[in-house]
């Protein structure tokens, strides 16, 4: 189901009584959300204080600066108007991935804009292609009606975002999206409004429907705090192996986002005679490692067994994976509950979760699909390989 379309849901609907955050499942991110959401409230001025004002609210989205972009990580191409308050807020003008504006580039011959963005009153646009979008959004009660009126939205960060970043500046767009009927919206309440009884508070008419409310873009530069979407396997991989040369809460002697308690959590369950990189490594609990194993700049999930003779280097292996004798793997991501033949030398692959990859297996760059077929002959082999 697209994004937008969540928004329609009925469930979803009834429980969006206010202003909201929009969250994704597959961010990792530092920053605390009280520090956005003050930074959201700082921005919206006197209409964060009149309930009466919901409808004339904007809105704030995230982007993070991708200085180690990895494969596949798909970027944005963004226009913003610094903010006169803040360095990070801006006012998002454009908004569209990377993907859309090569395609069009493509087609078109060349990067087209509308004469009616090089004529805003404020001509000191930034294009920036080095960002991404988080996926992080604070949105204003009026954005529920205006998901549920407006079908054809689809995806929230190219439809919605997209569209209502250039509905300030294009004539006429936020009237084909419906937006002047969602603004034009007033909240009856028989509460006292004391922003009327201020002397230089201008209240525009009731009759009027207000300017489209402006789209507002924090962006993150810098590699600290960490901000990352991982939705594919090479930023898994990537963010994993950062996350594990955290020091642990036992080494550092505090808590700190993302540490572990301790960077192998089952000592006993390791060989004496085997080599691990303590600084950036992290076992999960009951990982087994044999004898004259060695173990460097990776994550491995409970309950996995490494057995003897096997070296690993920057992977990432997932909970219950047995990996045979003398393997050697580097760069590869192993799904849970894989088995990985004795001997087998594998470079950069990915082996899906509950696969069976045969004994000496040469493979570099691979996707092993699971065979459960061949899982349910050789599981009790693999369990007593070691």
């Amino acid at each position: 189901m697209a994004t937008a379309q969540l928004l329609r849901l009925p469930d979803v609907q009834s429980c969006i009584v206010s202003d909201f955050f929009l969250l994704p499942c597959d961010l990792v991110c530092e920053i605390e959300g009280t520090y956005l959401l003050k930074m959201w409230m700082a921005s919206q001025g006197q209409a964060i204080m009149a309930e009466k004002n919901r409808h004339r609210r904007g809105g704030l989205c995230m982007y993070y600066h991708a200085e180690d972009a990895v494969k596949d990580e798909g970027l944005n191409l963004i226009a913003v108007e610094p903010a006169r308050s803040s360095q990070r807020i801006s006012k998002l003008l454009v908004s569209t991935g990377m993907d859309t504006v090569k395609r069009n580039l493509e087609r078109d011959k060349g990067f087209l804009l509308r004469h009616s963005f090089t004529k805003r009153q404020d001509p000191q646009a930034k294009i920036l292609t080095g960002f991404r979008d988080a996926h992080l959004y604070i949105f204003p009660y009026w954005v529920k009606d205006l998901a549920r009126r407006q079908e054809r939205l689809e995806s929230i960060s190219e439809d919605l975002i997209g569209l209502w970043a250039k509905s300030t500046w294009q004539r006429g767009l936020h009237t084909k999206l419906g937006m002047d009927t969602c603004l034009s919206q007033q909240k009856e309440s028989q509460e006292n409004d004391y922003q009327e009884l201020s002397t230089i508070t201008h209240q525009p008419p009731r009759n009027d429907v207000p300017e489209v409310p402006p789209l507002l873009a924090y962006l993150h530069t810098g590699s600290t705090p960490l901000v990352r979407r991982v939705d594919n396997p090479a930023l898994l991989l990537s963010t994993s192996l950062r996350l594990a040369k955290l020091g642990s809460i036992e080494d550092v002697g505090h808590t700190a986002p993302f540490a572990h308690d301790r960077k192998i959590v089952s000592p006993e369950c390791v060989a004496s005679n085997c080599f691990i990189s303590n600084d950036d490594c992290l076992l999960g609990s009951n990982v087994f490692v044999g004898r004259r194993s060695v173990i460097k700049e990776s994550c491995i999930g409970a309950n996995s067994k490494i057995c003897s003779g096997a070296r690993i280097t920057r992977c990432v292996i997932l909970d219950g994976v047995v990996i045979g004798e003398r393997c050697v793997l580097a760069g590869c991501i192993i799904g849970s509950g894989s088995h990985i033949g004795n001997d087998s030398v594998l470079k950069d692959c990915e082996v899906q979760g509950g696969n069976v990859v045969p004994e000496q297996t040469e493979a570099k760059n691979e996707k092993f699909m699971p065979l459960f077929e061949d899982l349910e002959e050789d599981t009790d082999v693999f369990a007593n390989s070691c």
